[in-house]
């Protein structure tokens, strides 16, 4: 990738973080055992698998969860050990539209609601190929709006993968629509996110080889079957294409090792040159989904450390009411 810096100072709106020696041990283990994976038929029946890999991602012990129902979208509530009553992090799971679920990814949840002192809800949004584009879109809207009813007057929108591009249209739909009276998106945080659906991003060809996981073929198949016969690049598929201008305070992280850098690093080039605070943190070394390995890898650690400082200050600009305990819950 062209003019990157060379290390963890930022200069303009990237940064690259070197890779860690003990890390390299493990990723290199890590490509061992998926090295059969690559490429592989993202059918429906691998539901079970994907879930099972992010429920094994180790839990805090100060943290809760309990489900729940927002918007008429059911899913996970977490709760650290403090938060505020009328703020909240809206997290959109992964899954390349078709995979994932709330339950699965409430562990993975609990390390940013942690860090970032906010209890968080994750729906279950509809998957496709049974609920295609834009069926996800909606409930995301829906769950936004669910929030205000309960009561919630600031949100922080996370999400990885997939996830990552609902929380990044949904920041830009919002932004376009002027809302003045729901709730402030305070920021979006985001992990290795798909933003162009059209799989235009030179690093589908440049990356191919350094990737562990996916190619593009791989990638328009379950593209496909989240889209159906619409646009890739309709503004509420691809955030990358949508207008950008007003939105929210934008953190994003990906590997260098993926196909889908292109997608972060254009879109935050698009961002910026709308007027956007927003940044992109590059890990040297680091495939997608890097950050699930929190507890294994020192840069998985350091990206979300990284994210809850971000949501927490952007949470505690304004903030108003007073911390409440989980355990008077």
């Amino acid at each position: 990738m062209k003019n990157l810096p060379t290390d963890t100072a930022s200069t303009n709106f990237i940064a690259t973080h070197p890779l860690d020696l003990d890390d390299a041990a493990i990723v290199a283990a890590m490509r061992a055992g998926m090295r059969s994976m690559k490429g592989m038929r993202l059918g429906v029946e691998a539901r079970g698998a994907f879930d099972a890999m992010m429920e094994s991602i180790p839990p805090l012990d100060d943290v809760t969860y309990e489900s729940g129902t927002v918007g008429g979208i059911p899913g996970f509530w977490v709760y650290p050990a403090h938060w505020r009553a009328d703020e909240a992090i809206l997290h959109l799971h992964a899954g390349w539209f078709n995979f994932g679920s709330a339950g699965a990814f409430r562990h993975f949840v609990g390390h940013i609601a942690a860090r970032a002192g906010a209890k968080a809800f994750i729906p279950d949004y509809r998957l496709a190929p049974e609920h295609p584009f834009p069926a996800a879109v909606d409930d995301v809207l829906a769950c936004y709006h669910g929030l205000a009813d309960i009561g919630i007057r600031r949100i922080a929108v996370t999400g990885d993968s997939a996830g990552g591009d609902l929380a990044l249209v949904l920041a830009s739909r919002l932004a376009g629509e002027a809302v003045a009276s729901g709730p402030t998106i305070v920021g979006v945080a985001a992990l290795s996110p798909v933003t162009d659906l059209t799989l235009s991003g030179e690093t589908y060809d440049t990356r191919v080889d350094a990737d562990p996981l996916f190619t593009r073929e791989q990638a328009s198949e379950v593209v496909r079957a989240y889209l159906g016969s619409a646009d890739p690049a309709h503004p509420l598929a691809s955030p990358l294409h949508a207008r950008l201008v007003g939105l929210p305070p934008v953190r994003i992280h990906v590997g260098d090792d993926e196909v889908l850098l292109d997608d972060s690093r254009r879109f935050v080039e698009r961002a910026v040159a709308a007027g956007v605070d927003a940044r992109l943190d590059v890990w040297m070394g680091m495939s997608h989904g890097f950050a699930g390995s929190v507890g294994g890898l020192k840069a998985a650690t350091q990206a979300l450390d990284a994210i809850g400082a971000f949501l927490v200050q952007k949470l505690n600009e304004g903030a108003g009411s007073p911390f409440v305990s989980s355990a008077a819950k």
